[in-house]
């Protein structure tokens, strides 16, 4: 099996290039937590695109956060060109030194950043066992991809041990939009804790590279000297605010979405997939038993279908949530006869 399909989900090149063109139809991608359904993007002033992005553009997307996440006026936020280009900053901004533990099965960009900056990583089931040794403790809530939930009392006691302990715990809520009840942004003040929000996911839009930090000024402020001026596009900003201010919207999403991961529950339980876990923008199954889950994603795959295997469990496969009954009605078929053989 090639990296790119167990780092990370949507290598719809590197797809292509292995199983070919799989015809008029095209790709179906479900190896992403990518809402399928997108915000509106149209409509954009001009001056979004014709100028540079000043503070005021940012300024107006840090409002529409703070008043759609009631942050309160303790917390800094930094808009970020998507998550990852935070991650591999915040081991070079007087980071706590000792171990750093992550979530073991998660998100491995962590892992990464952190290794790559000298740093101790350990896996960890449950890192906030570790709350109060200090260092630096990441939790994904919810989890990807198990799904798994800490609640924020649980985070916001460690959270406390953590800073009294002089380390920091970090909360990655990329798919927190689907779960509020979860988040710890309207306590993100407080010492020790840092909160990293994705935009493209829950809105459905990944190519616009959007995201936040929020957390104490004396971390966020250093942050931002890094990353410089106009680390954000203003087109960006811009269509951030108007969708972070959309309650509406955001309300429906929530419902389209709770719809139509049930909807993908009934595909993969009538082929046999176990659920395993997941979140309202993804599922995590087991494939049955004897059979491997690269079969499966290889199967799939040269029927067009991507989905997302992963190296370190040889069962389990993440799908993304398909968009119409057309989608769905594709990739059941294309699971009967992977079932049939």
């Amino acid at each position: 099996m090639t990296l790119p399909f167990l780092w990370h989900g949507g290598a719809i090149a590197a797809a292509r290039e292995r199983f070919g063109d799989p015809g008029p139809q095209g790709w179906l991608d479900l190896s992403t937590g990518i809402a399928p359904v997108a915000y509106p993007y149209s409509r954009l002033p001009a001056q979004a695109w014709t100028r540079l992005p000043d503070s005021d553009l940012a300024e107006a997307f840090i409002g529409a956060v703070r008043a759609a996440h009631h942050l309160p006026t303790a917390a800094a936020v930094l808009p970020i060109a998507g998550e990852q280009a935070i991650l591999g900053l915040l081991p070079l901004c007087d980071a706590p030194s000792g171990a750093v533990r992550v979530p073991k099965p998660g998100y491995r960009g962590h892992a990464e950043a952190w290794a790559a900056a000298g740093r101790c990583v350990h896996d960890c089931a449950d890192p906030l066992e570790t709350a109060g040794e200090g260092g630096v403790i990441v939790v994904i809530n919810p989890n990807n991809p198990s799904g798994r939930r800490w609640s924020a009392e649980s985070l916001l006691a460690a959270a406390a041990a953590q800073a009294a302990a002089g380390g920091w715990l970090i909360v990655d809520e990329a798919f927190g939009e689907v779960t509020p009840d979860l988040s710890v942004l309207a306590d993100s003040g407080r010492p020790g804790l840092l909160v990293l929000r994705s935009f493209g996911k829950f809105f459905g839009l990944p190519g616009l590279r959007l995201g936040w930090l929020a957390g104490p000024p004396e971390v966020v402020e250093p942050l931002a000297r890094r990353l410089g001026p106009w680390a954000v596009s203003g087109p960006a900003l811009a269509l951030g605010a108007r969708a972070e201010a959309d309650e509406l919207w955001r309300a429906g999403q929530r419902r389209r979405l709770a719809r139509l991961a049930l909807k993908l529950d009934g595909v993969l339980s009538r082929a046999g997939l176990v659920g395993l876990g997941g979140t309202d923008l993804f599922r995590l199954v087991e494939v049955p038993a004897g059979t491997r889950a690269l079969d499966w994603f290889e199967g799939l795959a040269a029927q067009g279908i991507l989905v997302r295997p992963f190296a370190e469990a040889e069962r389990a496969l993440r799908f993304g949530l398909p968009g119409t009954q057309a989608a769905r009605d594709r990739l059941s078929a294309a699971l009967a006869r992977m079932t049939l053989k």
